[in-house]
């Protein structure tokens, strides 16, 4: 699958937040996720392992028992089952991976 920039496709998941897949295979999918500063994503876990990257911004996450703070050109992976949160210290914009695809975030359109 090979997909072109797009603007529009963005869905807001919380109050400041937005994300929009940008391409999926068999057993991976890509998202990017636009965090407005102040916004926060709650705790929560999945099966997916989830691997991402700050594109721009700074963030604070936890994961599990584990306070990270994130800058533009940092990098994570969180296993599946693992507790986490975050929250936009900035504008932010990450692009995370996820495996297996997430049912979920597969795009209505395509």
């Amino acid at each position: 699958m090979f997909t072109k920039k797009e603007l529009h496709g963005y869905e807001t998941v919380i109050n400041g937040i937005q994300k929009k897949t940008l391409v999926h295979g068999d057993r991976t999918l890509m998202t990017e996720f636009r965090l407005e500063a102040g916004s926060r994503l709650p705790g929560h876990e999945h099966s997916h392992e989830q691997t991402g990257y700050l594109v721009k911004g700074k963030l604070r996450m936890v994961v599990g028992n584990a306070d990270y703070f994130v800058e533009a050109g940092d990098s994570w992976c969180i296993p599946g089952g693992v507790k986490h949160s975050a929250k936009a210290l900035t504008d932010a914009i990450a692009i995370e991976v996820f495996s297996p695809v997430r049912e979920d975030y597969l795009p209505k359109e395509r």
